[in-house]
């Protein structure tokens, strides 16, 4: 047995801790979860149901980590301590990631969604203001930095990376220089171009079976 076990769907945020795991030169094993049927151990890790979820088998007992962000930062810290941030890096890496996990995750839903608040005063209710005032923020910090740590990449980009990645590709984020730019800059990291080949030839099996 790995010392994790990765239930996942090639379409969906489970790529990013695929990903994770390849940056981090760690063993799982994979566990495909049908979103029709999903099978009982999985449900036992996580009766929310979400995807992706990981369990760590280790010292006797299993560990069950939920939430993309999180998963990411658990590996990094178990298996991948140079991916974590430097003393004067912890501020930018832990900002950044939950900003990605927060704002933008919220900013993409609710504009996907057709959900806009136009009130400047209603929007200080929301956790990312608005579409815009997110995009901007994001934009101005890779104006200037490489990566989320400055010239450094450290697990946060695999996160952060991920949800620009996406978003260029799916046209939930406005295409601007500094997100071309950062999105080419992880796409060529081995470790994605490894987990990436695999999660598309899993998504090209399971369309031609369809």
């Amino acid at each position: 047995m790995a010392d994790y076990t990765f239930f996942y769907n090639p379409m969906s945020r489970a790529q990013i801790v695929r990903w994770a795991f390849h940056e981090a030169g760690a063993d799982y094993d994979p566990v495909l979860v049908p979103y029709a049927d999903k099978p009982q151990a999985f449900l036992d890790a996580n009766p929310m149901g979400k995807i992706p979820t990981i369990v760590h088998h280790h010292g006797g007992h299993d560990h069950v980590v939920t939430e993309t962000p999180a998963i990411c930062h658990y590996i990094a810290e178990i298996e991948a301590p140079d991916l974590l941030p430097g003393a004067h890096e912890k501020a930018d890496y832990f900002r950044w990631l939950f900003f990605a996990a927060g704002p933008v995750e919220q900013a993409v839903t609710s504009k996907a969604m057709g959900w806009e608040v136009s009130d400047p005063q209603k929007q200080g209710m929301l956790g990312f203001g608005s579409f815009a005032r997110t995009m901007d923020a994001l934009d101005g910090w890779f104006s200037s930095h490489d990566f989320v740590c400055g010239p450094r990449f450290t697990m946060a980009d695999v996160y952060v990376g991920s949800q620009i990645d996406w978003g260029l590709q799916f046209g939930t984020i406005e295409t601007r220089d500094s997100f071309n730019a950062y999105a080419e800059r992880v796409r060529g990291r081995d470790a994605y171009k490894a987990a990436k080949a695999i999660d598309m030839k899993l998504i090209e099996e399971m369309q031609a079976q369809s």
